[in-house]
């Protein structure tokens, strides 16, 4: 199997190890420290942070086999990917601090296997990489003065949140979303996180989810006063919360190698591409990988783009997996900075795939009746694209592909039981309305007025 990291800058010169450093994706110019990328979030530019070079760390994880556990995969390749960032010590304390859950790799066929992403707190693929962030943050800025960070949040995002920094020592975290959406503290957590003398602090928003990722963009980017309240960002933008779901696509390759007799794809349901590019950074550290599948509902964000064409977007369209309706992802730059280094090799690896209603649901019925195995529509969405690009491409029998399950199937009960006919046990309710600490008009002036109140 080719790796696929030709096209990219070397890691090293004359075999010595060089610190990854992370570049604007409007710039190769300005390089920054991981610690630096991750406390600062965004770049001056505008644009987005990402690692300006393949770092080939295959010396590290090709000796792991099935019974290496993720913390421990974690805590070994952490500290040569974020050389000064983090040394093995430091990278243990994340590692044991952020994970008590770890993926679970389903082998279903000799053609499939699921990688199921549920199994922390929310039953959602994010809590990976919340977990690391809050974990990374926890430690880069010890014996440092508060830190104070902040989160567009819907309901989901809110919960992992809560789980993930409730109680952390030296920051507050607060979460902004919007009105006729909620967010909760978890019964796991005690409910003194929230305000009141708690470290999470909601704000609610009278606007829509993109005025609350605005405001936190905007605030982010008014260096001043981010400066005066050490401030960083706990979304998807955050190369902190990003990179860290590059490692359970290494645990998955890990777990399956030594079943491989042909090639190894991956195909992931893409909404905001986040997953995905996590994907390719897997890829670019040495993971030896044979393509990548774009699994889109019949939005199709980009699929156009990834075969040659222009971006341009298009109105949503509503669908029954409304986690992947998304007209401008959020990550758009970084893939677009993949396609400008290396544009042969990516259009060569990467196969977009659009996936109806109609088939989402087929392939959540089929799913169960050929696997025993419930599926959410997310999920669906990226079996069925899977199945459409091995036909296509005739893989059958020589390439291995890993569908990647992001969602918890018992978020969509109600779902399952009309594709399927199957009764499952919802999963304990996650939203409940909170009271907010200020409800806000979607303005930079008032944001920041009610931090400053806050935090005075």
């Amino acid at each position: 199997m080719d790796t696929g990291v030709t096209g990219f800058k070397d890691h090293s010169i004359s075999g010595i190890m060089i610190p990854m450093r992370f570049r604007s994706t409007h710039s190769s110019e300005s390089l920054v420290s991981f610690k630096d990328a991750v406390l600062h979030c965004l770049p001056p530019d505008g644009g987005l942070y990402v690692p300006d070079r393949a770092m080939d760390i295959r010396q590290l994880f090709l000796y792991m086999d099935e019974e290496t556990g993720f913390s421990d995969l974690v805590a070994a390749v952490a500290p040569s990917l974020l050389e000064g960032g983090l040394n093995p010590l430091s990278a243990s304390r994340v590692a044991e601090s952020a994970f008590n859950f770890e993926p679970e790799l389903i082998r279903l066929d000799d053609d499939y296997s699921l990688l199921n992403l549920c199994k922390g707190p929310t039953g959602l693929y994010k809590d990976f990489g919340i977990a690391f962030l809050a974990a990374v943050l926890e430690e880069l800025h010890k014996d440092s003065p508060p830190l104070l960070v902040l989160a567009a949040a819907l309901a989901d995002t809110g919960v992992s949140m809560a789980h993930a920094f409730g109680g952390r020592k030296g920051m507050s975290v607060v979460l902004v979303y919007p009105a006729g959406r909620t967010t909760e503290p978890p019964p796991a957590i005690p409910s003194a996180v929230v305000s009141n003398g708690g470290n999470i602090i909601p704000i609610q928003v009278q606007g829509t989810f993109d005025d609350c990722q605005r405001l936190v963009n905007e605030t982010i980017n008014d260096r001043t006063f981010a400066a005066r309240y050490h401030i960083t960002g706990a979304n998807t933008v955050n190369p902190g919360r990003l990179l860290p779901q590059a490692f359970y696509y290494l645990y998955a390759f890990i777990k399956i190698k030594k079943q491989l007799s042909g090639g190894l794809a991956f195909s992931v349901p893409c909404g905001n591409f986040g997953n995905f590019i996590a994907g390719l950074y897997a890829w670019k550290f040495g993971m030896p990988v044979n393509g990548f599948i774009a699994a889109m509902n019949a939005n199709n964000a980009l699929g156009d783009f990834i075969k040659g064409g222009a971006f341009i977007p298009c109105p949503v369209i509503k669908t029954n997996s409304p986690a992947l309706d998304v007209s401008i992802p959020l990550n758009f730059s970084r893939l677009e900075s993949f396609y400008r280094e290396a544009p042969a090799v990516m259009r060569n690896m990467v196969y977009p795939a659009s996936v109806d209603d109609e088939l989402t649901l087929r392939t959540m019925e089929r799913v169960w009746k050929k696997y025993h195995l419930h599926i959410d529509s997310n999920t669906a969405v990226a079996f069925a694209a899977a199945e459409q690009t091995a036909a296509g491409l005739d893989w059958k029998g020589n390439v291995h592909t890993v569908v990647l399950a992001t969602r918890h199937y018992a978020r969509e009960a109600e779902l399952i039981r009309t594709v399927t006919g199957e009764t499952v046990p919802e999963m304990q309710p996650l939203q409940q309305t909170i009271e907010p600490v200020a409800v806000i008009s979607p303005n930079l002036d008032a944001f920041q007025g009610i931090i400053s109140r806050c935090f005075q």
